[in-house]
């Protein structure tokens, strides 16, 4: 069997998943597949090759066994890094991001794009990077070399770039030796395991659950959760356990007619019990009017409808900026007035430049410090709002008042105080509005260039490096993505004041 570390760490979720890579697969979902995850992954382990000093990169060959043999002429020169140094023992082949070559021993470097914090351990290392790094020191131990350590290169969360970018303290080594180590005996059991499971005649029964989500969604869940209802025991939501939920269906409870009849423990608030009745007694939607009218009678006219965009950078190009930080690049602000007059007002920052500084100004322009300001799930434009204030202390009173003086327009859905079947458990915005507006294409995501959050993350991100007459189409995407999320505050208000009025 020809085992990969990438195809052993998939196992490792699921041994089925290369059964159905080798039989079926096309039954894998390619929206499952994060080409801006792997990208930022590329980036990262491109600038990690150079942590050590020099070296010689094994190029990437179809044809495995050239990559191999270069490994080795490189080893037999006593090149002191190699990167992509390729091993093969045993059909099990791998990768190894980083090698380091002493006089009679090897060191193992995994370079991951995660971040960690100065004081991490090996502790806190995810499951499944442990077991890509187990992987690894089995296969060179197979071959033959003495791997006194591996270690995980990642990036360190509190790293802040102030002029030339520093790569060591930009990445930080956690040696994973003891912990690998200890995994070496279990690895030729689950070996025959994987291979029992991939070579099987007829589709493997493997359990469904969380398993299917964790470390990483899988390509093949909608094949292997096919049988069950479109209302089932996985669907409940407002925070039910996974656990729970893999547990009820072990036990045969799963669909909502299941869950009531057993002894499943719901939420407190009735909200989860809620959605299972409203689904199965075809319920009209639940109102609680004092509790909506208590929420509107917090807020004062003009209302100032707002939500920020941001993106992510892996390695931070300006002063100022962390791995993985939020950077705030847009934002969308619709002005309603109790007459009903709307004014609506945005901010799309420069591509390629730092925007916070010049967006900050815009807010502080465009919003009072007294302002009844409402946002959905208002924790995450606080937080914006007060990383702003601490990277520009001249307009931290400001935007600190701005922060205060919020509230969140989710709170009578989050609280269970509205809730209709098309809403399905959560309360998300993409979720409340179609359900509130099921035929209003005016307030349709489906009908943008850019429908989500991470699609608008991602396309900001790389703007700087489209040619100049995609960049524009790009940005009125972007404007018209994050002016339908505002716009569609306005209407929600709208239609509550219309149901306790």
């Amino acid at each position: 069997m020809f085992l990969s570390k990438s195809r052993y760490c998939s196992a490792i979720q699921c041994p089925k998943i290369l059964w159905m890579h080798k039989n079926m697969p096309d039954k894998f979902d390619d929206s499952v597949m994060d080409e801006s995850r792997l990208s930022m992954g590329n980036t990262v382990g491109d600038l990690a090759m150079g942590f050590f000093g020099d070296f010689v990169e094994v190029s990437y060959a179809e044809n495995k066994a050239e990559m191999i043999e270069k490994t080795k002429s490189l080893l037999n020169d006593k090149t002191s890094v190699i990167c992509e140094a390729s091993f093969s023992y045993n059909g099990l082949f791998c990768m190894v991001d980083i090698l380091r070559v002493f006089d009679d021993y090897v060191e193992i470097v995994e370079v991951k794009s995660s971040v960690s914090d100065d004081e991490d351990t090996v502790d806190v290392v995810d499951d499944i990077y442990l077991h890509d790094m187990a992987y690894q020191y089995y296969v060179l131990s197979g071959c033959g070399l003495d791997v006194r350590s591996i270690s995980l290169l990642n990036l360190n969360r509190k790293y802040t770039r102030q002029g030339e970018l520093d790569i060591k303290r930009l990445f930080r080594l956690t040696d994973c030796t003891q912990k690998i180590l200890e995994m070496q005996a279990d690895i030729p059991e689950r070996l025959l395991e994987i291979e029992k499971v991939a070579k099987s005649q007829s589709e493997p029964d493997m359990t469904i659950g969380s398993r299917c989500n964790s470390p990483y969604e899988c390509g093949y869940k909608s094949w292997c959760w096919r049988h069950l209802p479109e209302n089932n025991v996985f669907t409940i939501g407002w925070r039910m356990q996974a656990k729970i939920k893999d547990e009820a269906y072990q036990a045969g409870i799963i669909s909502f007619a299941d869950v009531l009849k057993s002894d499943i423990k719901l939420d407190g608030k009735g909200k989860q019990r809620r959605q299972i009745e409203t689904v199965l007694y075809n319920q009209p939607p639940y109102i609680n009017r004092p509790a909506i009218k208590e929420f509107l009678d917090t807020l004062s006219y003009p209302v100032y409808h707002f939500d920020f965009e941001t993106f992510q950078q892996p390695i931070p190009l300006w002063d100022g900026i962390r791995p993985y930080m939020m950077i705030q690049f847009q934002y969308s602000l619709h002005i309603q007035n109790e007459d009903g007059r709307v004014e609506h007002k945005d901010f799309l920052g420069k591509e390629g430049e730092d925007p916070r500084r010049e967006l900050a100004e815009r807010i502080c322009k465009d919003i009072p410090a007294d302002a009844c300001v409402l946002a959905w799930h208002m924790t995450f434009e606080k937080t914006q709002l007060r990383a702003l204030a601490d990277a520009f202390p001249d307009l931290s009173k400001h935007l600190c008042a701005i922060a205060d003086n919020m509230k969140d327009l989710i709170d009578p859905f989050k609280n269970g105080d509205y809730y209709c079947k098309a809403m399905g458990g959560n309360s998300r915005l993409k979720t409340v509005l179609p359900a509130l507006f099921p035929d209003d294409l005016e307030l349709s995501y489906e009908s943008l260039d850019i429908q989500h959050g991470g699609d608008a993350m991602d396309a900001y991100a790389t703007l700087h490096e489209k040619p100049p007459e995609e960049r524009e189409k790009i940005r009125e995407a972007l404007r018209a993505y994050c002016k339908l999320d505002t716009l569609a505050m306005v209407k929600i208000l709208e239609r509550l004041r219309e149901l306790v009025e």
